[in-house]
């Protein structure tokens, strides 16, 4: 802790640092699933001066062997019980949305909350975005995530980013919907930090924008999604299985299943909630307990959607094997 507690102090006095610094802070206070237990360091920079700070305080961990998760909206995320040991970096003060004059684009923040950027493309006249009204998150995840729904990507409508790479320098470049997929981007595979994108949208009239989004909104509300925490779809839905992953959890009589405070939605089958004082171990275990009878009873094995970050103890041994002393 005083290895961070001194990166931090020399940062903040190098770059002028304006934000939040919260040491030993829950996560569970910025997850939609409200579990997680307390990062060593949480920071959350605020202003102009966001990418700068980010490039300097990465640069300075790597030196000195400090991990850094980077955290958007929350909410894809399970955080362990135990925490995440380093620091974590919160984009969500490095906020704005503008249009680009001339053509039908709109230049976004990564830490933007998905609504804002919706609302805003709404207010510009700019359609494209409305699949992802009343989605929880931020810009940045959208992107690093390639969100999904109503039959839309992100990758649909992406155009271009800028962002620090892997050697932390700063790049903009195209983004080309071929190097994207279901649910995956291509900075899942790298250590990249996105700062800002722009989205290729095109002219509507606001009042049929708005009349789409709403839409979506209240089908979200219809299906559950606000009426506990949870992390939306638990499960990605593969085509090879013939059905959407709820329904197959639903079909094997699954839904209310509980370990703890954890429990799959008894409106839904592929949305686990936190009914009240879950520990993100039970969520884990669930997660675990689905894909395990969904498998033995369907042979398929259903990929996560959900990411388990931070420290979680190692699983036990095989039964059968001795450890050595």
């Amino acid at each position: 802790m005083s290895t961070i507690r001194e990166l931090l102090e020399k940062i903040n006095t190098e770059k002028g640092f304006t934000g939040i610094i919260r040491y030993n802070e829950p996560m569970a206070a910025h997850t939609t699933l409200r579990v997680g237990g307390p990062a060593d360091a949480w920071v959350r920079p605020e202003g102009d001066g966001f990418p700068g700070y980010a490039a300097a305080l990465l640069r300075e961990a790597r030196a000195r062997g400090v991990p850094v998760f980077i955290l958007g909206g929350g909410a894809n995320l399970v955080a362990a019980d135990r925490g995440i040991r380093g620091i974590v970096l919160d984009t969500s003060g490095w906020t704005g949305c503008a249009a680009e004059p001339g053509v039908p684009d709109l230049w976004v923040r990564s830490g933007t909350p998905v609504e804002a950027l919706t609302a805003a493309a709404a207010e510009q006249g700019l359609g494209g975005l409305e699949f992802l009204a009343g989605m929880p998150g931020s810009a940045g995840g959208a992107v690093w995530m390639n969100a999904r729904c109503y039959g839309s990507s992100v990758s649909d409508v992406l155009a271009e980013a800028e962002f620090l790479d892997e050697s932390l320098e700063f790049r903009s470049a195209p983004m080309r919907a071929e190097d994207f997929s279901y649910k995956r981007s291509p900075f899942q595979t790298r250590r990249d930090l996105i700062l800002s994108v722009r989205f290729r949208l095109r002219e509507r009239p606001p009042a049929e924008i708005l009349r789409e989004m709403e839409g979506y909104r209240r089908d979200r509300e219809e299906k559950g999604h606000y009426r506990f925490p949870s992390a939306g779809s638990a499960f990605k839905n593969n085509q090879d299985f013939g059905k959407p992953t709820g329904k197959i959890i639903d079909e094997l009589g699954l839904r209310g299943l509980r370990i703890g405070g954890a429990a799959v939605a008894d409106y839904h089958g592929n949305i686990i909630i936190n009914t009240g004082g879950a520990r993100a171990a039970d969520i884990r275990a669930l997660v675990e307990t689905l894909r395990e009878k969904v498998r033995s009873s369907l042979g398929i094995l259903l990929e996560p959607e959900i990411l388990f970050v931070g420290d979680w103890p190692p699983p036990p041994p095989p039964e059968g094997v001795l450890l050595k002393r």
